[in-house]
């Protein structure tokens, strides 16, 4: 338990703020100092309890991946050979319609970024549980819409419906996770969100394999999309709903009830008398959207913000964008190169879960920016005009490959399990749907300018711009963010208090 001598000294001391490169060795020490108070005898609770709830979550993730894989409109609307595309195009009516095309896409980002914003507010003021539901709910209707529709007026309203999901459920799944995970295993069920949304990816590529030959199937893809989201939307009501929003609520018993479901009733009261630990009476009070820019806590939202923003700006959607060029050019078929892309990214995704807890967040996101780094210049190099053409194709492809592998590594997974580790239980849900609105912006962005900057700059100089955001990366990582791994999150906002 936690030590009684100088308890309120470490909660509720304050000091004079420092500057930014004395922010990690100050969080640190926090950190190590807080160890001191804890009674390492206490066991890890069995991780059996809380796995099946994840699982349940990481439906989410899947139907994001799914949308995000099948998805000509968000995913694949630059690829050279865009089949589903090009199907719905003919059987509505709009085939050759640039302005039609992209308003498909710009409505369902706009959808997206729209459920982004509202899911930290309906997080809290529903509980997770219901959030994930009304996560389901327009994922279902948007695709059904979608699939029965014969006009362009029907698909953009279902995609908007479909993009409002899309934005509402990572938030939603990332919050959940963090908040019914067990500390020793965290980020490994934060990884799970990852591979969750690659088998989505790789299930929508499975699936849409018959677009080429069998008119209408397009249809069918969407209709799919629907079976797993109404899963997701029955399966929650039998989940456990976070302690940590019914402690918020004031609803300690039916708090500790639950944190008896997750973590096994010896463990149920350490993890409540952590939680009042960083209770200060404050936890109901309305977070205005202006505190999180200027407040206390504006530094962990510009962390999170930025690494959300880098995490964009890396390339990566730029990446998924072009390569099947690069792929058809080295004379690989579009639908075996998508499989490649997608075996990369699952298999760093799944050894990512193995080294989450053990080397550490931080650890993670560093090498792995500084991977994709290397990746890049690889890529840049391949663009030459100085290189044979084989030995240029080889560079290309392995270096392709090789910034998806090692971005599943570290930079797709980390930021969100990180951001909710390191945000306050006051402002997390909030928190955490600001910095997603920062990734869908940037992401809309990207795939926006993306060919005309392909076109203007060429391969190699654009590639060196996105090499030049990973090697800023790496920097931002190494002086702003802290180790989070096997630290509780009343241990992570003891440690984060803002300075006053």
């Amino acid at each position: 338990m936690w030590g009684h001598h100088r308890e309120s000294s470490i909660v509720y001391k304050r000091t004079p703020s420092k500057d930014n490169s004395n922010m990690e060795e100050d969080v640190e020490e926090n950190l190590d100092l807080l160890d001191n108070f804890i009674d390492k005898e206490t066991t890890n609770p069995s991780w059996k309890l809380s796995l099946p709830h994840v699982l349940v979550a990481t439906i989410t993730s899947f139907l994001f991946g799914y949308h995000l894989g099948f998805d000509p409109l968000i995913f694949g609307l630059y690829r050279v050979v865009n089949e589903p595309l090009e199907s719905i195009s003919v059987d509505l009516g709009f085939n050759g319609n640039t302005l039609a095309e992209g308003l498909v896409v710009s409505i369902c980002l706009g959808g997206a970024l729209f459920g982004c914003l509202l899911s930290g507010w309906i997080a809290d003021a529903v509980g997770r549980r219901r959030a994930f539901q009304l996560c389901a709910l327009p994922m279902i209707i948007g695709a059904a819409m979608s699939a029965a529709t014969n006009n362009l007026f029907g698909m953009l309203v279902g995609r908007l419906f479909v993009g409002t999901g899309l934005g509402l459920g990572p938030p939603v799944a990332a919050l959940y996770v963090t908040e019914v995970s067990p500390a020793f295993v965290r980020g490994t069920y934060g990884a799970l969100i990852q591979i969750a949304t690659c088998f989505g990816i790789l299930g929508s590529l499975f699936i849409g394999i018959p677009v080429k030959e069998i008119s209408g199937w397009w249809r069918v893809c969407f209709w799919v999309s629907t079976i797993p989201a109404a899963i997701l939307a029955l399966a929650m009501v039998f989940c456990a709903e976070s302690p940590h929003w019914l402690y918020k609520q004031g609803r300690t018993a039916e708090a500790e009830a639950e944190f008896e479901r997750l973590l096994g009733v010896s463990e149920a009261k350490f993890a409540m008398s952590q939680l009042s630990k960083v209770d200060r009476g404050e936890d109901t009070d309305t977070v205005k959207f202006s505190e999180l820019l200027h407040g206390h806590h504006s530094k962990v939202v510009f962390i999170g913000s930025t690494l959300f923003a880098l995490q964009q700006l890396s390339g990566i959607n730029a990446v998924f964008y072009f390569s099947s060029t690069v792929f058809k050019s080295a004379g690989v078929p579009s639908d075996f190169a998508n499989v490649c892309i997608g075996v990369a990214n699952l298999t760093g995704s799944i050894i990512s879960t193995g080294l989450m807890d053990k080397l550490g967040r931080k650890v993670l996101l560093f090498w792995s920016f500084f991977g994709m780094a290397i990746s890049m210049i690889i890529q840049a190099t391949g663009a030459s005009t100085l290189l044979p053409t084989a030995g240029a194709l080889y560079l290309s492809v392995g270096g392709m490959l090789l910034f998806v592998f090692t971005f599943a590594l570290g930079a797709g997974p980390v930021p969100g399990l990180l951001l909710t580790e390191i945000f306050p239980s006051r402002i997390r849900a909030k928190a955490m749907a600001f910095c997603m609105s920062v990734h869908w912006v940037i992401n809309f962005f990207v795939g926006l300018l993306f060919l005309r900057l392909l076109e203007k700059l060429g391969a190699q100089l654009l590639y060196s711009m996105f090499a030049t955001f990973c090697i800023m990366a790496v920097i931002f990582v190494k002086r702003n963010v802290v180790e989070t791994k096997g630290k509780s999150l009343q241990e992570i906002e003891i440690a984060l208090l803002p300075q006053e």
